[in-house]
């Protein structure tokens, strides 16, 4: 069972810090007396730029510290930071599975020129060289346009192709089944058959494959917003913050220590939690001890 899993359980746990973090994060920049939007010079080294104190500027005050050249907040920055993560990523999952859920069943079910089409377009778009195109779509959009909805439109149609692939997979097995054949004959529409025969059949592997679809696309967005092109300042990002942090790194490691140790964890935490998630429900695999 899952909850054998120590790795899986420790990952589960870290997601659902992270999720408190993220839900609670007015709160918690309320308790520390701080916000990720304001500027503190005062917490600044007038020569430098770089924060006052030691280790980043970490004190009672600031907790992890401040953000170089504008004194902002760094604990505000990356629990804020977490909400934009995980908004983004469990969004643009969503549109990943439901897009690669219809178009893999309707190939799977359908077969004939469907199944072909579909299947080489999914190759076309796993070749397809998406973060340069997302790159240039993101320096071409306006920026009246929103960007965090944006980001989870595109990073979610880019995703589809590996969900429609695995469920196209399972689709053609279990067209094969007794009982799908006699929904058939017994005179039940395609839609019938897959709302009701094949769906339900098909929830663990999708689960799973959205699972372990959410970090990919944390870190997507992470490397969208380090390059630029992503979340737009003043919004907190966890990838911006990296960003920002590693033109200092020479100077003080501690400003790449929090927000890239916040994105760390969450991209192996749901790794890990996404990996023996599938052991949980395949009952061919041993749960690791």
């Amino acid at each position: 069972m899952l909850r054998r899993d120590r790795w899986a359980l420790a990952g589960a746990i870290t997601i659902a810090v992270l999720g408190l973090a993220a839900v609670a994060a007015d709160l918690l920049t309320a308790i520390e007396g701080q916000d990720p939007y304001s500027y503190r010079t005062e917490a600044l080294d007038p020569q430098t730029g770089g924060p006052a104190g030691a280790l980043g500027g970490v004190s009672t005050t600031h907790w992890f510290g401040v953000e170089p050249l504008t004194g902002r907040d760094l604990f505000a920055i990356v629990v804020h930071g977490a909400r934009t993560s995980f908004l983004i990523g469990l969004a643009a999952t969503a549109v990943s599975v439901v897009l690669g859920v219809l178009v893999g069943a309707g190939a799977g079910y359908l077969g004939g020129w469907v199944d072909r089409v579909v299947t080489w377009t999914a190759d076309v778009f796993l070749g397809f060289p998406y973060l340069v195109f997302m790159i240039a779509l993101g320096a071409v959009v306006p920026s009246s346009v929103s960007r965090p909805l944006l980001l989870i439109l595109v990073i979610g149609f880019f995703g589809w192709p590996s969900v429609a692939r695995i469920v196209r997979a399972q689709v053609l097995t279990l067209k094969k089944r007794n009982f799908v054949s006699a929904a058939r004959i017994l005179g039940a529409s395609p839609w019938q058959v897959f709302r009701a025969e094949l769906l339900p059949n098909l929830w663990a592997p999708i689960i799973v494959v959205a699972t372990l679809s959410i970090p990919g696309k944390i870190g997507l967005e992470a490397a969208l917003s380090f390059l630029g092109v992503g979340i737009p300042p003043p919004t907190p990002s966890w990838g911006r913050a990296i960003s920002t942090a590693v033109e200092w790194v020479a100077t003080d490691p501690m400003f790449l220590f929090f927000p890239g140790g916040a994105l760390f964890l969450a991209t192996w935490a749901f790794t890990v939690f996404g990996d023996g998630l599938r052991d949980a429900l395949d009952p061919k695999t041993d749960v690791r001890r």
